[in-house]
Formats: structure tokens, sequence, C-alpha cells
């Protein structure tokens, strides 16, 4: 039986058709892994099957009385509100019935007068929190949140004070927590650590009810999922295994597919040569007409395509000298009393390639914006080398509003005309749609690709990069891969993924490797 019928699903934005006429079926304890490239609408499904976007026209049939759990970005944090505190929103019920319980322990001591019936309900009360483990239930609290990191920030946190991926495992945890009958998580791995990454692993892996997940990390959707949805060009396609036994299936069923259009072709092709010699002839006017109505009635397959691959290609508009970067007792943070790191004394020579790792938290991002000067050091000092010239790609940056591709892009660099910027995105894998559409409209790996045109548009020889994977499809960060790799240029790159960055990089960073040797 079927907990979710999804029906001839059809939505658009816009003029542009997003998918057209989805329809599949979520078995019970079905984990599936919602894959495709940027912009095939994922993110957009998810949306329609929490309720949170209705789509143009079909119809979506949950199973009665089943709980649907989504992990939504868009939540007010309420300010003065601690980590424990949010997390014990996951139990609200559970808790206010405990609360109920003191009210009547209270009662009991000031009125005895009606005690039968307050001893029944504080019994009633008492059988309801034991049937949901409710005294084991700050124990499970601190396991999630210790899986996914955030124990590291302190329970007693401050959640308006979160910064965006500290707030989006928050999100996270409480999701875990409530334990829904299924799950809708869009790219849970984002800003998640290796070691809270392989948490969330075992803990899916062991989940009792079916979940829908959307991430381009292929090796998580190995070790996860049981199903795979494809959705691109507008179709989704159902596939029984992991993402390895995936590619094996797809790859198969696009040679099948690739050849029933090519025979179709000859075929095409052969009753159109007959047609155009015989149509004029008296003798054969009559069989020509009988092939041209067989023509006429062949339902005609598409040509089956690949989605274009991205093309990041940089280039080091001037050599600096050997050295790029020098710091001496550097000392990174916020507050004089309060550094985040012991003082740092670092050589970046040119040509370098650099990963710089750590837990989240640990003081990766403010310790590049103090390389480059964008935050102001506690003590020491840093020395660029002459001609040094970074290009900094943030981990999250606001767009203007309203401004498309095309005008964020030409807005940066006006001395381009429009259709060498319009060139320069296309090679960044935006389509003719996506180039003139309202930036908050595109998808995350959308966005990131415009970001990454502008850092490919710049004049620099040092690439400064937080997490820039984030968001990307398989195909996109593949060609990142590349270009960093080919890039003559010094490159300074934050990322949780190691599988991006081993390889190529001269150089690994250790954050939490500084903080041990001095025993900070």
């Amino acid at each position: 039986m079927s907990i979710l019928h999804v029906e001839n699903v059809t939505h658009s934005f816009g003029d542009k058709t997003i998918f057209r006429d989805l329809e599949f079926r979520l078995l019970p304890r079905e984990r599936v892994g919602l894959i495709g490239p940027n912009g095939a609408g994922k993110s957009t499904l998810i949306r329609i099957l929490s309720g949170e976007v209705l789509p143009d026209n079909g119809t979506l049939t949950w199973l009665s009385g089943l709980k649907v759990g989504h992990l939504q970005q868009h939540i007010d944090l309420q300010a003065g509100q601690t980590l424990r505190g949010f997390l014990r929103t996951a139990f609200a019920e559970l808790y206010a019935l405990e609360e109920e319980m003191t009210c009547l322990t209270q009662k009991m001591a000031e009125d005895a007068s009606d005690l039968d019936s307050i001893l029944n309900r504080y019994a009633t009360l008492q059988e309801t929190l034991d049937h949901h483990d409710f005294y084991s239930l700050e124990a499970k609290i601190e396991e999630v949140a210790r899986g996914l990191g955030l124990h590291q920030l302190g329970f007693d946190t401050l959640v308006n004070q979160l910064s965006g991926g500290q707030r989006t495992k928050l999100l996270l945890a409480k999701l875990l927590l409530q334990t829904p009958q299924v799950l809708l998580i869009d790219e849970p791995t984002n800003y998640l650590d290796t070691e809270h990454i392989e948490w969330l692993q075992g803990y899916l892996r062991n989940y009792p009810h079916a979940f829908i997940l959307i991430s381009h990390d292929t090796h998580f959707l190995n070790e996860v999922v049981n199903i795979i949805y494809h959705l691109e060009h507008q179709r989704l396609t159902r596939y029984v295994g992991n993402y390895n036994q995936f590619v094996q299936l797809a790859e198969l069923r696009r040679t099948q597919a690739l050849q029933a259009y090519n025979q179709q072709q000859r075929e095409i092709q052969k009753l159109e040569t007959y047609i155009a010699k015989n149509k004029v002839r008296t003798s054969t006017a009559k069989q020509a007409k009988s092939r041209e109505k067989r023509l006429e009635k062949i339902d005609r397959l598409e040509r089956p395509s690949g989605q274009p691959k991205p093309l990041f290609k940089f280039q080091v508009a001037v050599d600096p000298t050997s050295v790029v970067l020098e710091t001496n007792g550097l000392s990174v943070g916020y507050e004089k009393t309060n550094a985040l790191l012991p003082p740092l004394s670092l050589t970046l020579k040119r040509g370098a390639k650099v990963a710089l790792v750590g837990y989240n938290g640990i003081g990766k991002t403010t310790s590049l914006k103090t390389l480059l000067g964008l935050l102001p050091s506690l003590d020491g000092r840093v020395r660029y080398g002459e001609r040094v010239m970074p290009a900094y790609f943030a981990q999250e940056v606001e767009f203007k509003a309203g401004h498309s591709a095309l005008e964020e892009v030409w807005r940066s660099f006006p001395k381009f005309t429009q259709k060498e910027i319009r060139q320069a995105l296309a090679r960044c894998g935006l389509k003719a749609e996506h180039i003139l559409q309202p930036l908050s409209t595109l998808s995350g790996g959308e966005q990131t690709k415009v970001r990454l045109c502008k850092l490919i548009l710049q004049d620099s020889n040092w690439l400064v990069l937080d997490e820039p994977t984030n968001h990307l499809d398989l195909q996109a960060k593949e060609a990142l891969k590349e270009a960093l790799t080919a890039y003559p240029g010094t490159v300074l790159l934050v990322t949780h993924e190691p599988e991006f960055y081993e390889g190529w990089v001269t150089e690994v960073w250790d954050v939490q490797a500084w903080r041990d040797r001095a025993s900070f």
C-alpha cells in the first residue's frame, strides 16, 4: 500500500514549465534520493510534496493521518530562546503535559477537596509520558545535537544569534527528533562536517519510516537510499537501488533510447525518400500516399540529450611575487579576550592550492575574512606580496532584489557587452531562460553558477573559496574541480567534501590541529 500517490503533477514558473505530468507512488520505508541537474525543479517538488507550494495541475494523495516533516529554511527563531529550548519544542505537547502534572501536584498540596479526579488525571498524564519515553527525551536531544555538532555551540546559545549554517543544523535536528512518518529533506549534508555526515548516514540507515532527500553527495546517497528519483527534462524516472546502481541503469536506458531514436530516424528518412521520389509518378503515387499516411502516424521520439556541462576557466591576470601571503602572530575572532584560534604564523606561496578544513564553527570563515582584510585581526599582522589580486567566493551572499543573472553580472562588469555577459553565463551552465529570470527564482545551484561567473570575469591571481560546492550538481562539481586543478594561480579553499579536493590540493591546513598543537 502506498503512503503517497502523485498523479499528473505539472508546475510552471511564468511561461517556463518546470516539470510535466509527474506520476509516482511512495511506499512505506522507502528511502528515496531525488537527484537531477541544477534547475530541474527538485526543491520545488519537495515544497509541493510538503504543501508549501500548490502545483498548477495534478493531485497528491497522502495516506490519511500521516505525519510529514519538511526541513523548512524560513522559520523565525524566537529571540531569547536557547538552543536546548528550541529543540524541546519538538516534543512541545509532552512538555506541556509535564507542566500540567506540576500544576496538579501544587493543586493537591493546596486543596484536597477534589483529590480523586486530580489523582486520576495525574495518573493518565504519567501513563502518557511513560508511553512516549518522556524521561529519556533530554538524552535523545543531546544525542541528536551531538551527532550534528550543535553541542559545540553550547545548549545555552541563543538561537537568533546562529549563522545560516548553524540554523540549518538546528532545524534539521528538530525535524529528526520529531520522527515523522515521511521526511522531506533538501541537501541535508550542506554545512555538516565529515563526522556529522557519517552520523546522519547511520541515523537515516536506521530510520524507521520513509524519506525523500535531495543530495549531490554521491557517497551519502549510496549509503542511505534504496530508490532514486531522477528529475530531468521535465520528467521523473524511478530507479531501484542506490546512486551507483542508478548510474548503470540510466546509462543502459539512455543507450536503448538512443538506439530506438536512431532506428526510428532511419525509418523516417527511408519513408521520406520514397515519398519524394514516387508521389509524382502515376504508377507509384498510391503507394507513396500510403507511406505518407504511415509517416504521419509515427509517434516521433525525442533525441536523448544530456545536460550541457558547465565550463569554468579561471585566468591569472598578472603573476604576483613568490609569496602571496604571510602572517605573524595573527589572532582571529570577534573579542580580544576570546580569540577563536591560537596566534597564526602562515606562509602561502604562489601556485599553492590549500584546503582549509575543520568542523563547522571552529573559525574557518572568520580566518578567511581576516586574511583578506574583511575583518580586523585581534592581534598580529598580515602581509601580502606585490601584485596579489584575490577573488573571494563567500559562503553566503544576498543578491540585489529583482536583479536577473544578466543584470547582476553586467552591473559588476559594465565594460563587457551584453552578448559577452550572456556568453559567459552560458559557459557556466545557465540556459537562456535562466539568464533573464530574477535571481531569487533560480535554484541554489544556478545562483552559485552566477557567482562563479563573476569570479571568472574578475581580474585575480588568488582564488579564496568558502564552500563553493554547496548546491552544485554533480556535473558542475566535476567541472569546477577540473577548473581548479588546471588553474595556474593560488587557491585557498574551505570545503566539507574531501572527495572534492583530494588529488589536486598541495597542502591541507587543519584548523583543529592548530588548536591542539597550541593546547588552545
